[in-house]
């Protein structure tokens, strides 16, 4: 296959001229062409007067290897094919998986596929049922404790956009979309530049996920929490649940996420070696789609998928501020995991048709922000957030929001200026959020407001709409690993994804599951 890059379409023309741009480009006849596909599809909006896509094609045409020696600018295709590590497993117990989100999913799948049976432990329930108490929650307030946005089958990312973009280069990341793929997640995500899936096609892609490992060999329990861990000798016996059962095993994967405070402290006080992590926090901010699309496409609004942004923006003082997970035709939604503190997230169906826009717009939080040197300072300050957020909002998960006018001049803002309605459920309340957020991040969201808006028309206007607190975007804490990929205080303990510090989405913490699943291989080689 040959590498063909920077093939450029105009919004007028379709896919079936991409044939012909390739026999152009190769300089080839339709005889000589057998095959090709499109390997990256984006949207180039730089120049509102000329926005086009660019692909990125891979060739399969007679005497290749003719073709590339003769035009030295063409490239031979990389091999994007994931492939198991060589040898052969000598080890005497199944794998423990403890989480079943993203990290957890994948690493479950690899050990499954690899013959080695893995149990998989997870808190929440199985998707259905969780869809069901997540929908109670935003409809009533009435929070599950083990089984909403965070805890559950497919982890927090299921009930989000189901975006998989990732700046991490590794080849481990075209396994995890094909799997999505085969699972039932849209093909188009395997070329798209910015791929999405949406929570309503991400969470039957993650049932069959699940299914696929069960039919392999593998064991997944629901509403099965991991709550210590047994250890003699400096050497990990078992994980023991909620019920008190002790599970013997010799190697477990915490892929905990992010929101699993609780496991963090029981980690901490079995000596798991751990440290506090630069993290950030802020607001959910809501635009109105058809604004951000204008502002981006200008004259070709309406005629373009919902239009996305990215905003990042550094204060006088050197703190950094930047959108995040931002969902076209989106919605803000309750993401509280704990009784009496209030998180909110964002999220939007496949089709991204919702009226708003939403991001989460964030601060930097550095340790020196935590308040003390304790490895889960950070986790304490998000609680610390979170339970002001609880309380502006009336003590019922009502959230507080606040309009960008009002927290800019501390004015109301005209009622005929307040046609972006709020979407968080199950309802909301306007507040000062000067009154909840601590002054290092409402300096920093009021500097960097006015800055945004002069790259993006609009982002700043008085009727956009903040809501508090967006504060689980990352860990605080971050679990120590060696290059075994085993904790650096307990052998046999693999900390894995988003939650132990190492990954920041759905594509990055499949990644470090698969690698983690790799590790535990390699460990047991040769032995």
């Amino acid at each position: 296959m040959i590498r063909i890059n920077g093939i450029r379409l105009s919004l007028t023309q379709t896919e079936e001229k991409l044939q012909d741009k390739i026999l152009k480009t190769l300089r080839i006849t339709p005889a000589d062409l057998r095959n090709w596909k499109i390997v990256r599809r984006s949207l180039d909006a730089r120049k509102k007067e000329d926005i086009h896509y660019v692909y990125v094609i891979d060739a399969e045409v007679k005497n290749e290897k003719k073709l590339l020696a003769k035009d030295k600018k063409l490239t031979a295709a990389p091999d994007e094919s994931y492939h198991f590590p060589e040898g052969s497993w000598s080890g005497t117990m199944r794998p423990v998986v403890v989480g079943f989100g993203p990290a957890g999913m994948f690493a479950a799948l690899v050990l499954a596929e690899m013959g080695l049976n893995p149990l998989i432990l997870e808190r929440g329930g199985d998707v259905d049922s969780r869809r069901e108490a997540v929908d109670t929650f935003w409809e009533s307030g009435k929070l599950s404790l083990d089984n909403n946005v965070q805890f559950g089958e497919g982890g927090a990312g299921a009930f989000s956009d189901g975006k998989l973009t990732t700046r991490i280069k590794d080849g481990r990341c075209h396994k995890v979309l094909e799997e999505l793929v085969e699972a039932g997640a849209p093909e188009e995500i395997l070329y798209e530049n910015k791929p999405h899936v949406g929570t309503d096609r991400l969470q039957p892609a993650v049932k069959n996920i699940r299914k696929k490992i069960i039919a392999l060999g593998g064991e997944v329990r629901f509403f099965t929490q991991v709550t210590d861990l047994v250890i003699k000798n400096g050497a990990l016996q078992a994980v023991v649940t909620q019920n008190g059962e002790e599970i013997p095993c010799q190697d477990v994967i915490f892929a905990l996420g992010h929101s699993a405070r609780d496991t963090f402290f029981t980690l901490y006080e079995n000596g798991i070696a751990m440290e506090q992590k630069p993290f950030a926090m802020g607001v959910r901010i809501e635009h109105d789609q058809q604004m951000i699309n204008e502002s981006q496409y200008g004259s070709y609004a309406g005629k373009l998928p919902a239009a996305d942004y990215r905003l990042t923006y550094t204060t006088q003082k050197g703190r950094g501020v930047y959108s995040f997970c931002m969902c076209p035709g989106g919605y803000v939604v309750a993401a509280s995991s704990e009784e009496g503190r209030l998180a909110v997230n964002g999220m939007s169906y496949h089709a991204r048709d919702g009226k708003n826009a939403n991001a989460a717009l964030l601060v930097q939080v550095y340790p020196e922000d935590f308040g003390d040197s304790h490895p889960l300072a950070g986790v304490r300050l998000q609680r610390k957030l979170e339970e002001a957020a609880f309380r502006a909002g009336g003590g019922d998960y009502t959230a507080p929001v606040q309009r960008v006018g009002s927290f800019l001049t501390g004015k109301e803002v005209p009622k005929e200026e307040t046609e972006v309605q709020p979407t968080y459920r199950p309802g909301v309340k306007e507040t000062d959020l000067h009154e909840v957020l601590p002054t290092f991040i409402t300096e920093a969201l009021e500097e960097a407001l006015p800055q945004m808006g002069k790259k993006l028309h609009g982002f700043d206007c008085p009727n956009a709409i903040m809501t508090a607190v967006e504060s689980r975007s990352s860990s605080p804490v971050r679990l120590l690993r060696g290059g075994d990929g085993q904790s650096l205080s307990l052998s046999g303990f693999f900390p894995a994804g988003e939650g132990a510090g190492y990954a920041g989405g759905i594509v990055s913490a499949a990644v470090d599951g698969i690698r983690a699943a790799e590790k535990i291989w390699e460990k047991y080689q040769n032995v």
